[in-house]
């Protein structure tokens, strides 16, 4: 005779007994199906999130806020929201609490490659806080360092980027050279070739190439290129730029981890710099891009004072 079952009825089990393992079945089924729900509902909240995007002259930004929660993003996934077939931006960046500055920022740019400074960026995030703090002046730390930010006007926002940086081993490049003069050769599209190439940090390595006409110069090309030469260990972006005026430069820029981009805020001020210094402009001038002008002040205390618009705030839904 085998073991009774309390799932079949058998004089020897009573009714009291049966009832509380139905009962037990019951609430151990409820619970998992609770459970199930639950993680259904928090798969769903992962895979979708809370984003800003903003600009500043084109160069544009997907924002996510940590600092009430957290959000965890594997280079995969910064890669699939930066692509231009999905949302697109050319960076990713993250905000998050600090104790001595308004936030702490972290830029990704679309490759996935984290950076330690982008200025465009920066005035976004800074216009953002502005506009939920309801104040005129922020600072933020970055890995390039602390940076204030104030409102001029209307989304009209300047930031002092830092001092620039000439050590050749701070850019950085391979070894010890003439900053100045890379001695890096590139053609135009006629064949005809210059030697140059003026390199220094604005938290990021850059190199700048002075040219008469830039539509003479394949900077698809040409940046590409560069931006892995062997000079430069952590890659580098790439800036042509042609001498309007001394109050005026136009410039086109390669990204490095990005490519050809409308806008960036360190490229100006590396290329405001490097035309100061080689004596092709003021140390006050105006940098034209494609989307506009940012404005570049290289002051004598040798910080360097970027002012330019930012776009306004939108609220997006991100899916993971």
């Amino acid at each position: 005779m085998g073991e009774p079952s309390l799932t079949s009825v058998d004089p020897f089990v009573s009714k009291g007994t049966a009832k509380t393992f139905f009962l037990r079945e019951y609430l151990a089924n409820y619970i998992l199906r609770f459970k199930k729900s639950i993680n259904k509902d928090k798969t769903e909240t992962m895979n979708k999130l809370v984003a800003y995007k903003m600009d500043g002259l084109g160069n544009d930004f997907i924002i996510f806020d940590q600092r009430r929660k957290s959000v965890s993003l594997n280079k995969e996934q910064i890669i699939k929201i930066a692509d231009r077939n999905n949302i697109g931006c050319d960076q990713v960046i993250f905000v998050e609490n600090d104790k001595n500055n308004d936030a702490f920022l972290k830029f990704y740019n679309s490759n996935g490659g984290e950076i330690s400074a982008c200025g465009n960026g920066s005035r976004c995030v800074a216009y953002l806080l502005m506009m939920e703090n309801n104040k005129k002046k922020i600072s933020l730390r970055t890995k390039g360092g602390i940076l204030q930010a104030e409102l001029n006007e209307k989304n009209l926002v300047c930031i002092n980027m830092g001092q620039p940086n000439f050590e050749w081993n701070k850019i950085p490049l391979v070894k010890k050279m003439d900053t100045k003069n890379l001695g890096i050769k590139i053609s135009s599209v006629d064949g005809a070739e210059i030697t140059g190439g003026f390199s220094l940090s604005i938290g990021n390595p850059h190199v700048i190439f002075f040219v008469e006409d830039l539509n003479r110069f394949n900077l698809k090309e040409i940046g590409l290129k560069i931006e892995h030469h062997n000079y430069f260990p952590e890659k580098c972006n790439v800036t042509l730029a042609s001498v309007k005026h001394k109050n005026h430069l136009k410039v086109k820029v390669w990204e490095r981890g990005v490519g050809l981009t409308k806008a960036c805020g360190t490229a100006a001020c590396a290329t405001a710099v490097s035309g100061a210094i080689l004596k092709l402009s003021e140390r006050y001038v105006d940098i034209e891009f494609i989307g506009g002008l940012l404005n570049i002040n290289w002051k004598k205390d040798n910080n360097i004072y970027m002012t330019g618009k930012v776009s306004e705030v939108k609220k997006i839904t991100v899916n993971i």
